[in-house]
């Protein structure tokens, strides 16, 4: 019989509760620094290039920073300001593979999309056509329109359900290329402003092909499609971290004013959602818990991430097909619970739960 060494006792006990529920609590295997940390205002995109450096975008402060590999030192690389270059109303942030970032900002409430090397310099960018109103939003957070940016490197992906579909994709001057996904029934397809509120979601392209597509509103599904834009399946979210969202799920909806216009108050269920290198698709919550699916679409794993405290994702990036990097607390985590590579300083940790199945 395998005996378990002595520092992962406790751990597993702790499980145990857990473990009838299938629910894997992975510890955060390090963080950036508290002194660095302590600079950003409100930290809500955290990315790592393929040369170890690292990219915050502060939301708050209107700035994107870089911070070494070493996590030693931050820069700030782009600032606050209305004029090409800078970041005004920031609402969304990615990362190419090749390293080029995308910002999506609005100044004077006109939204663009910009681009930037590592070095922080604009390298493109394009206005986004017509005005996209903010149909949902958690807390000071847009999360629809640009604020659901996708980076591929060679086109830019929304959701922006005014253009008829659920995903919109731009080229890299701003050329529409397309727009696939039917929309789903809403309560009330009568109301076009509900309609399109409960047709928001997060665009995410699989990098072992095609396209996912997450609605973040209503009953929580989502959407495989190929290439071309062919649905392959649509898959219901459910589970009994979710039961509760259910009971208190609001059937009216109330108006509230946005930039003078009168539009449906829909709260989201689904907070953010990623796609690892190997195809498996992230779902986070506003409760925090975080479903894991296969590229089948069939639920595997049901996950809790913790820093100094359980953590609800605002944002997950994945630095390689075992490391994860989640805000807020600007958090890295290893994907299979635990993490040996000398990227995580030399440190070693394996959560309870895989622990007991193992």
């Amino acid at each position: 019989m395998r005996v378990l060494p002595a520092c992962l006792v406790a751990l597993v006990a702790a499980a145990v509760p857990l473990l009838g529920r299938q629910v894997e609590v992975l510890q955060s295997a390090r963080g950036i620094p508290a002194h660095i940390a302590g600079m950003f205002q409100e930290p809500i995109g955290f990315q790592q290039t393929a040369s170890g450096q690292y990219f915050v975008f502060d939301r708050r402060a209107h700035a994107i920073y870089s911070i070494d590999r070493e996590r030693t030192t931050a820069t700030k690389l782009v600032s606050i300001g209305p004029e090409p270059g800078r970041l005004l109303g920031p609402t969304a942030f990615d990362t190419s593979p090749n390293g080029l970032m995308a910002v999506a900002d609005a100044p004077n409430g006109v939204e663009r999309i910009q681009f930037f090397n590592e070095k922080g310099e604009k390298t493109g960018g394009f206005t986004l056509p017509g005005r996209a109103l903010p149909r949902v939003t958690l807390g000071s957070l847009v999360l629809s329109g640009a604020g659901s940016l996708q980076f591929t490197g060679r086109s830019i992906l929304m959701n922006q359900p005014e253009t008829g579909g659920l995903i919109t994709e731009y080229g890299l001057a701003g050329t529409p290329l397309r727009t696939f996904g039917a929309f789903r029934r809403s309560p009330d397809d009568e109301d076009r402003d509900l309609r399109l509120a409960f047709n928001v979601g997060v665009p995410l392209a699989d990098p072992t092909g095609g396209f996912y597509f997450v609605f973040q509103t209503g009953e929580p599904r989502f959407r495989k499609y190929t290439a071309d834009g062919r649905l392959v399946f649509e898959r219901a979210v459910q589970g009994r971290e979710l039961d509760d969202l259910a009971t208190v799920a609001p059937n009216t909806w109330p108006r509230r004013e946005i930039d003078g216009e009168r539009l449906p108050l829909v709260p989201p269920v689904v907070r953010t959602a990623a796609v690892d290198p190997v195809g498996r698709l992230w779902i986070s919550f506003v409760v925090p818990f975080t479903y894991v699916y296969d590229r089948d679409g069939d639920l595997v794993r049901t996950v809790q991430f913790k820093g100094a405290e359980v953590i609800s994702p605002q944002s997950l990036s994945f630095a390689s097909p075992t490391r994860l990097l989640v805000t807020p607390g600007l958090y890295e985590f290893g994907v299979d619970g635990r993490d040996a590579s000398d990227r995580a300083g030399g440190h070693f940790f394996i959560d309870a739960a895989s622990a007991w199945r193992r």
